[in-house]
């Protein structure tokens, strides 16, 4: 298992169950559509100073293992 998955919580009694940066309240998918809207590592740790750069690649390869399981329809060209 990737190292740092183990950054990622997943509580049914945190945030309804969703995948959490671990002892924080904060979704693994809120660090990624901060990412996917333009904000840098740096403006989202400013903006969560409870994070660390860790974290956030943790948010990054949760999202990759995620990918591997599910496909979502993209329009094609």
């Amino acid at each position: 298992m990737n190292l740092l998955l183990q950054r990622i919580s997943i509580d049914p009694d945190v945030c309804f169950g969703k995948p959490c940066i671990r002892g924080t309240r904060i979704w693994v998918s809120l660090v990624l559509d901060l990412m996917a809207g333009g904000m840098s590592t740096q403006e989202i740790l400013a903006e969560y100073p409870r994070l660390k750069e860790e974290d956030i690649r943790a948010a990054i390869a949760y999202g990759a293992e995620m990918s591997r399981e599910r496909y979502i329809e993209v329009p094609a060209e």
